[in-house]
């Protein structure tokens, strides 16, 4: 350390204080417009690069230059898709359009075990991304399983309530409630959910509030364990997140 303090030309003590600093206020603005940004995009299945993501935003009202959503994301390594050849895709309205929110004319769960949620968010290990998935039972508050992966998709989702399944004793006619994403609507979760009979219930298109319980969870667990914390391998954040509460995350 002290070699490289010298050929950085900094000292000892300088380096320390500056790693024990707490995160700036522009670093926190950095890390909630990166959700803004992230949730548009895979929204989007991955198909929108920066000038649509900026769009969207300030259709949101969120102000920010062009070129510093297109830092965030290069930083992030989210790239639109770009498609080669223009043809129609029978059946992708529909698909959109496939399942309802479940809870809108619903009163709330007066006990555990009637309403699960779930969604995926994004970590950082060593400069790479990770995605974490969870289930929350929603009247106990209760993260009940978790799975972290490199890749976001149906296997990562899957594992999560496997393990929730597995710590609650497996209940039946549970509403579950997620986003539309398609790590969600695979064929491989799908059928999990109808192994239990559980109910799927999703976002209105366009609202990701509608699943304001996972949100507000994962804006907490960033802001008190991730947040100006860098974390050298994906071993030590799977530590940091089952020791986070009394119950495994």
């Amino acid at each position: 350390m002290t070699s490289l303090c010298h050929w950085l030309g900094v000292s000892r003590s300088g380096f320390y204080d500056w790693e024990k600093r707490e995160a700036s206020s522009r670093y926190d603005d950095a890390q909630e417009l990166l959700t803004h940004i992230t949730k548009i995009y895979w929204q989007s299945e991955g198909r929108y690069g920066s000038p649509r993501v900026f769009k969207a935003l300030k259709s949101q009202g969120i102000c920010v230059s062009r070129k510093r959503v297109e830092r965030l994301m290069k930083e992030a390594g989210l790239k639109g898709r770009v498609t080669l050849v223009t043809r129609r895709q029978p059946g992708l309205k529909r698909f959109k359009s496939k399942g309802e929110n479940l809870l809108l004319d619903r009163a709330g769960p007066t006990a555990i075990n009637q309403v699960w949620v779930g969604d995926v968010t994004y970590l950082k290990v060593n400069g790479k991304w990770q995605y974490l998935a969870t289930v929350m039972d929603q009247y106990s508050r209760r993260i009940l399983g978790w799975s972290l992966s490199v890749t976001r998709s149906t296997e990562l989702t899957r594992d999560a309530l496997t393990y929730a399944l597995k710590k609650r004793n497996y209940p039946t006619n549970v509403i579950f409630h997620t986003d539309r994403g398609i790590e969600y609507a695979g064929f491989e979760f799908q059928k999990l959910l109808n192994k239990w009979d559980f109910k799927h219930s999703v976002n209105r298109p366009g609202h990701c509030t509608d699943n304001a319980f996972m949100e507000s969870f994962f804006h907490s667990l960033k802001g008190e364990l991730i947040r100006g914390t860098v974390y050298k391998s994906v071993k030590i954040l799977r530590q940091a997140l089952s020791c986070s509460s009394s119950d495994p995350i």
